[in-house]
């Protein structure tokens, strides 16, 4: 088993839809998320070392760039992604909005649950696992998203498998070792 660095701040990360809603089935949403992921990547904040798309959730393999922390990356990711698709749900008046209506204290919407899952990567072997999860995440009965993991189009998967990618903010893991 090899290591990955200490100091190299990969973590796998999940971020899902309140309620599992299927917010993100709309390829605009989706393209929300990539634009996000290239901003922060050109701004030095993070590498994307995997990624998926799916209709109500995302699954990240990122690292924080120092000096950047894993806590701010995340709240700045999801609170731009969550604005920038609130606002296209209301420029189409989309019936969606009721089912993210909220009304708390601090917000009058909600498109992401509290919380997100995520933890550190310290080895080769999980980070793989956990790629290989997010590859075949559009596989899976439930969803069917397509035949094979690279032709899902909002995904890593075609990246790893041709070396080849529309995504140029990726960068392979090997790069970490």
């Amino acid at each position: 088993m090899v290591s990955i660095r200490k100091t190299s701040n990969v973590y796998f990360f999940t971020a899902t839809n309140l309620n599992w809603i299927k917010l993100l089935e709309d390829d605009a949403h989706k393209n929300i998320v990539i634009n996000s992921l290239k901003f922060l990547s050109d701004n030095g904040r993070i590498k994307v070392l995997g990624f998926v798309i799916m209709p109500n959730h995302i699954h990240l393999i990122w690292q924080i760039l120092t000096p950047h922390k894993n806590e701010d990356v995340q709240r700045d990711f999801l609170k731009y992604t969550a604005q920038q698709i609130k606002f296209s749900l209301i420029k189409k008046d989309s019936p969606l909005l009721d089912d993210i209506l909220v009304n708390a204290k601090d917000r009058r919407y909600q498109l992401w649950e509290r919380n997100p899952f995520w933890f550190e990567l310290d080895n080769t072997d999980t980070l793989l696992q956990k790629l290989n999860y997010i590859h075949n995440n559009p596989l899976q009965t439930k969803w069917q998203l397509a035949d094979c993991a690279e032709d899902y189009p909002f995904s890593s998967a075609r990246f790893y498998k041709t070396n080849n990618s529309t995504f140029d903010f990726l960068v392979h893991y090997i790069a970490l070792m």
